[in-house]
């Protein structure tokens, strides 16, 4: 299923501030809990709680090539570890510099610690 993007720049500076955050060497991971998850929940198509996704990638990182690269291996990244994740939050990755030369591979592993370190991995998949 497509991933459902934050679109409100408020929401971004709420997850920035209030959110709980977790600094690792390719990304930095803020995660708030979802006020509008319930409303959200009731214009799903199969009526489940959902994350939403915001990426926030700094020019600081490069042009415009080396931007999309990272947000491309963020998502792709971000892709297989959701099935693992609770839902109901707003999830804002912001990739750093050293994410220019990182596989997917790297990445989704690095989002699993993250993820576990901020209590967001559901406990079924605790045991793997």
């Amino acid at each position: 299923m497509k991933n459902i993007a934050i679109r409100e720049h408020h929401l971004y500076n709420k997850a920035f501030r209030k959110g709980k955050r977790s600094v690792g060497r390719y990304t930095a991971v803020y995660v708030l809990r979802d006020l509008a998850a319930e409303k959200l929940k009731k214009a799903h198509p199969q009526k489940l709680f959902v994350n939403r996704l915001g990426l926030s990638v700094s020019k600081k990182l490069g042009g415009a090539v080396q931007r999309n690269r990272a947000k491309r291996v963020v998502r792709a990244a971000y892709d297989s570890v959701k099935q693992e994740l609770r839902t109901g939050n707003l999830i804002v990755i912001s990739p750093r510099t050293s994410i220019l030369s990182a596989k997917s591979g790297e990445v989704a592993e690095e989002l699993r610690t993250a993820f576990a370190e901020l209590g967001l991995l559901s406990r079924n998949t605790d045991n793997k």
